[in-house]
């Protein structure tokens, strides 16, 4: 077996120290940082993400995996910069105000980022004016907002209005998620943007992202 194909069973396999001595002989022996990314780290998140779509993994499974995949991207991402690898996009994620749940969230960021994308996680109990001021100045692609609780659905909302009294609506893509959470109502409070789970969320921002350029 290839050292490619074995960067990319180990984090299938969620072997994070595996992960790591792989990714460092790969580099040493002179396997390029495109390949190493894209064909073992970005592949094997892929696969993740469809055995988790398809009930093949679980949450745990899913978990495991992405450690595995962060341990080996934090010794490629300081050869990035040489060798041209831009992120497919940067998103910025958050679970909504008064809503302290985010496996979800965190679910969706860590298949982002294994996804190729450069996420900035502001975590739970997001007020829209917090989403609003972190897009205005970071030059984000995306936002996408979670929500657990029916109570906390509102919140999306008045975060979407914010950002349009902000001016700042129109350039960017807004994705909701999270169990209460449906195409309906994402249709109702103006996002652009629905995902059932982890996995389907990297696929509908890709879309979305597509139809912009």
């Amino acid at each position: 077996m290839d050292i490619i194909s074995e960067i990319k069973d180990s984090v299938i396999d969620g072997k994070l120290d595996n992960c790591r001595t792989l990714v460092k002989a790969a580099l040493q022996n002179g396997i390029s940082v495109e390949a190493i990314l894209y064909d073992a780290l970005v592949a094997a998140m892929s696969e993740v993400g469809r055995r988790f779509k398809d009930g093949e993994f679980f949450v745990p499974e899913v978990l495991i995996a992405a450690r595995a995949m962060g341990g080996g991207m934090a010794i490629l991402e300081p050869f990035f910069a040489q060798s041209g690898i831009v992120p497919r996009g940067k998103v910025v994620l958050g679970t909504v105000k008064d809503d302290i749940h985010d496996i979800g969230k965190n679910l969706v960021g860590m298949m982002m980022k294994g996804a190729g994308y450069e996420i900035v996680d502001l975590g739970h109990d997001v007020p829209p004016a917090k989403f609003v001021e972190t897009v205005t100045v970071g030059n984000f692609d995306a936002l996408l907002m979670s929500s657990l609780l029916t109570t906390t659905m509102p919140n999306m909302a008045r975060t979407i209005e914010a950002m349009r009294k902000a001016g700042i609506r129109d350039g960017i893509v807004v994705m909701i998620g999270g169990a209460p959470v449906s195409q309906r109502f994402a249709d109702e409070i103006g996002a652009d943007g629905f995902a059932p789970d982890a996995a389907t969320a990297v696929e509908v921002l890709s879309s979305l992202l597509n139809r912009k350029k």
